[in-house]
């Protein structure tokens, strides 16, 4: 195509307006000659330059491939080449670096510029920075794929590198593990110190858990507190134990936030490929139910799935259905188990035991079927039920004449959370008129601790109506001793697990004696649990236990049993409740029969009333039941060394006085390994009879003398403790005496006060009346010195200068006679700057506190 000259001239500005486009455009821009087989370039505008960090002179003169350097995607690198040698178009995306070594992401363009004989002479080539826009997509790829606060894998990418496990595990005689890790109570952490904190603590989880893994095996977060784990190449099943084991220890160490620290637990379920399921979904269900048995164990465990376990699953869903309909079939019914006092002996309170009788499955266990319940809304309707046929027993005791004991009924931790709980609980004590006295109500630490504030709130509305409250399970929570202050209970419960070996472990009866200690202190009465044997009740009386409930009194009976059993009036032994000193307890232990019966024939003169035992299991019990006063052990005994049974002697019964019955040999084998506080006397054998019976004398003087050092001590205190409270009375009553008279004082001040605000404001408005009166007005002390002066009195007597102080007698001779003037309302003429005035004159204080007088001056017309 060939243009005419002028048609050159008309095209001028816009060739050199297109040139300046090229060289301003905000894209890179390049123009490559096509007419050489190396497509160099010719021309590169500022913004190309910028793009790339290269100079002009860097750029011209390089041929195509420059442009494409660091690119290594060979598909698109041929189509462009082809584009090229074709003189057609081509479309790109490049991945480039910047001169200075920053990655950026490019859209190239390059398209053929036909001449004027359409033959393609360059190519323009137009580069956009689509950098940004590259990081976005990539910042919405990962967060698809990743969690956003811990940056962990989420269940997306959980599941795809769960199933590229497999497919690579198919290949080999490995396995895969999938792990389902939940903290145990993270929610406490989350309420009491807040989302930030939680944040915080989900964050170092993270990264320990990362620490624990290799760096094939994924680590993922599934929201909330749950993190779920994929191990590859697993060989064996104590391999992921081991890393389970290496996950608690590391869990375990403290989390420092916010200026405190905290320790946690974590519970983990685990399911293997090939071996429990083949594939994802399969997996994930067995996980989650190992996770669920892990909880169930007592947390801080970890559970590999079994087809068990999927039986056990199965058959909570078919009792979960059956459950469902159990209230509407009449299959709930309530066991009772009683409560009974160790001070009296008396029957003292009932505890209700839901129990199901299933026409299928037979009786159930409550502890089968109220975790089922609780997991749904189905406990609320059995909590409902409970209550409600707890007040009808009661009724019906009532109606038979037998009171004198309270139900406790269990709170579960979803009708503790229900608002109207104190509302509902009103309502049926009121339909079956019940005194709420007779009705405790227990809840458990774990149910507390959930929300502490709201927990308090609940229990004061509950304890006003009346009703008696019990904290259950007492030592297997998370409560404090603060917390139990600040609670408003009336009885703490000790877990049975405290109480099942209280007679032979030391740490168990430290820990209920604590218990009993501490309750007490708060004025809160203490009822034992699970208490089995005469050995337990024993122990927990002489410790001044208040109450007990177990096997050893009754076992949870059904209501008509109970009744029976109220009628019958039936108590704990007397022997269980006498506690008899008036004689010396001596108790033997020794494996050698031959030697206890020597011994009780040379003491049997000394009237002592003589126990032996062969074992320490025996001599614990016997320790449990009795208040021995002297223990003698042999070293041999059968199952247990005599210095670990004096151990637990002295830590559970440190007023026992301990001696040890050895051989000339082993003597100095006590004496070498420092048992001195352990062993008050070593009888060497054999030995001489009286003086083992001297020594015997001696231990138990030593013993009486001890206890009564201890009565005095408790008189004593006892004393002090009253005379405290003597003065404690005096001084609260001085100190409301004190309070009243200061309050009164403050009402007398009060009131003066506002008297004199009044006074003031009548001062105040008296004042401005008598200021705008039209007639001079002059007010005098007793004295005849002016104290006030209207304004009207200032302009008439304005020649005279400051009126107030001055003497009124001094300022009018004639104002001596008003003054004198006997009574009130006396007038007297007066001449003032030539014109006559009429003074009226009112004494003051008549009528009022007040004093002096007051003059009025009457101007007077002038008859012509």
């Amino acid at each position: 195509m060939t243009l005419h000259p002028d048609r050159h001239r008309q095209f001028d500005p816009l060739l050199r307006i297109g040139s300046r486009a090229l060289a301003f455009s905000g894209n890179g821009i390049v123009i490559l000659d096509a007419t050489n087989a190396s497509n160099p370039i010719i021309f590169a505008n500022d913004a190309f330059c910028r793009m790339t960090g290269h100079a002009i002179e860097e750029v011209v003169g390089r041929d195509f491939s420059f442009l494409l350097r660091n690119h290594h995607d060979e598909d698109e690198m041929a189509a462009v080449y082809s584009a090229l040698a074709n003189k057609s178009e081509a479309n790109l995306v490049l991945r480039k670096y910047h001169q200075d070594g920053a990655e950026i992401w490019c859209k190239l363009l390059i398209s053929p510029v036909p001449d004027e004989t359409d033959q393609i002479t360059y190519f323009i080539g137009v580069q956009t920075d689509i950098s940004e826009h590259k990081r976005d997509e990539e910042r919405l790829a990962h967060q698809s794929t990743h969690d956003a606060l811990t940056g962990l894998p989420n269940r997306n990418l959980l599941k795809d590198r769960l199933e590229q496990a497999i497919a690579q595990t198919d290949r080999s005689e490995d396995s895969v593990a999938l792990l389902f890790l939940d903290l145990d109570h993270f929610k406490l952490i989350n309420d009491s110190l807040g989302h930030a904190a939680g944040d915080r603590m989900l964050l170092d989880v993270a990264e320990r858990l990362r620490a624990c893994v290799r760096e094939g095996d994924t680590v993922s977060r599934h929201g909330g507190d749950e993190f779920v784990l994929v191990l590859r190449e697993i060989n064996q099943s104590h391999h992921v134990a081991t890393i389970c084991e290496k996950i608690f220890q590391t869990i375990a160490d403290p989390f420092f936030i916010q200026g405190h620290s905290f320790h946690v637990t974590c519970s983990i379920g685990i399911a293997l490929y090939p071996q429990d399921g083949p594939d994802t979904a399969t997996l994930f269900k067995y996980a989650d139910m190992a996770l669920y048995q892990a909880k169930d164990h007592g947390r801080n465990h970890f559970q590999f799935f079994s087809s068990e376990m999927n039986e056990r699953m199965q058959e909570r869903v078919m009792l979960d259905e059956a459950l469902r309909s159990a209230i509407a079939n009449d299959e709930l019914l309530l066991h009772y188990q009683p409560l009974v006092s160790l001070s009296t002996g008396q029957l003292v309170g009932l505890e209700t035991l839901v129990r199901w009788q299933h026409p299928v499955f037979g009786m159930v266990s409550p502890v089968r079927f109220i975790p089922i319940a609780e997991e749904s809304a189905l406990i609320a309707s059995i909590s409902e039920w409970v209550l409600r046929k707890a007040c009808q027993d009661i009724r019906t005791w009532i109606d038979q004449g037998l009171t004198g004991f309270q139900v406790a009924v269990n709170v579960s931790p979803r009708q503790f959370r229900d608002p109207r709980l104190a509302d509902r609980i009103e309502l049926v004590l009121a339909e079956y008129h019940i005194n709420p006295g007779m009705l405790s109500l227990e809840i458990t630490e774990t149910v507390l601790m959930q929300d502490t504030a709201s927990s308090e709130a609940t229990l004061r509305q509950l304890k006003a109506l009346g009703v008696d409250l019990a904290l259950d399970d007492f030592g297997t929570g998370y409560s404090s001793l603060s917390y139990l202050k600040r609670f408003p209970f009336d009885r703490v419960k000790i877990d049975r697990s405290f109480v099942r070996d209280i007679t032979t472990d030391a740490d168990d009866a430290a820990i209920s004696k604590a218990i009993i200690s501490m309750a007490h202190s708060l004025g809160i009465r203490v009822v034992a649990e699970g208490v089995e044997t005469a050995a337990q009740c024993q122990f927990l009386r002489r410790h001044r236990c208040d109450e007990m409930q177990g096997y050893y009194f009754s076992r949870p009976l059904p209501p008509v049993e109970i009744t029976a059993l109220l009628l019958e009036k039936r108590h704990l032994p007397e022997n269980i409740l006498i506690h008899r000193k008036s004689t010396r307890i001596l108790l033997l232990v020794d494996a050698d029969p031959d030697i206890l019966a020597a011994l009780q024939q040379l003491l049997h003169q000394d009237k002592y009333l003589i126990m032996t035992a062969c074992s320490a299991e025996e001599a614990l019990a016997l320790l449990a039941q009795h208040d021995v006063d002297v223990l003698v052990s042999g070293l041999a005994i059968p199952d247990m060394s005599c210095i670990e049974l004096l151990s637990r002697t002295m830590k559970m019964h440190p007023g026992v006085i301990r001696m040890v019955l050895s051989a000339h040999n082993e003597r100095q084998s006590v004496i070498d390994n420092d048992h001195n506080d352990l062993v008050h006397k070593i009888i060497v054998k054999p030995w001489d009879d009286q003086l083992l019976r001297q020594h015997l004398d001696d231990a138990f003087r030593l013993k009486e003398m001890a206890e009564e050092h201890r009565r005095h001590n408790l008189e004593f205190n006892k004393e002090f403790k009253e005379e405290n409270r003597r003065l404690n009375i005096k001084t609260k009553a001085l100190s409301q005496a004190l309070s009243s008279a200061h309050l009164k004082l403050e009402k007398i001040i009060s009131q003066q006060e506002q008297q004199n605000l009044r006074d003031k404001v009548q001062h105040d408005i008296l004042s401005e009346m008598l200021e705008h009166i039209p007639l001079p007005m002059i007010g005098l002390d007793d004295d005849g010195v002016i104290v006030f002066i209207n304004s009207a009195a200032e302009v008439l007597f304005a020649f005279h200068g400051p009126l107030l102080g001055s003497d009124a007698h001094e300022l009018l001779p004639a104002l001596r006679d008003a003054t004198n003037a006997h009574d009130a309302g006396d007038a007297l003429s007066v001449c003032i700057q030539n014109r006559p005035y009429r003074i009226i004159y009112q004494r003051m204080g008549m009528h009022s506190l007040s004093s002096g007088s007051l003059l009025t001056l009457v101007k007077q017309e002038i008859i012509v």
